[in-house]
């Protein structure tokens, strides 16, 4: 199986440069490539096999097709729908944050 294209909403960059923001700003340069490492294996799994992420907030919010998966080491949740040529990322959250409160805030599906 080839694996599918990941793209990121502005949304979810946005997220991303929050958290290696906040890490570079807390001197933790090493935290923040680590982050960065850890997304990209995230990215390069749900690439592979989108139908791995939890469905769970797809039933919390009435949003059918979302799934997140979690990064490995860090406290963040990236959300995505698999698109029939693509992975649309909406999302890259604090798994500590009201998530369908942030979640409201991306595009219509």
């Amino acid at each position: 199986m080839k694996a599918k294209l990941v793209i990121p909403r502005e949304l979810a960059n946005r997220d991303v440069d929050e958290v290696i923001a906040y890490y570079v700003g807390e001197s933790a340069e090493q935290a923040a490539q680590g982050f960065i490492d850890a997304l990209e294996a995230a990215y390069k799994h749900i690439g592979r096999h989108p139908a791995t992420g939890s469905p769970r907030y797809a039933h919390v919010l009435s949003l059918p097709g979302l799934r997140f998966w979690s990064l490995t080491r860090y406290p963040h949740l990236v959300f995505y729908i698999e698109r029939p040529d693509h992975i649309d990322v909406w999302r890259v959250l604090h798994s500590k944050r009201d998530i369908p409160e942030w979640l409201a805030g991306a595009d219509d599906v």
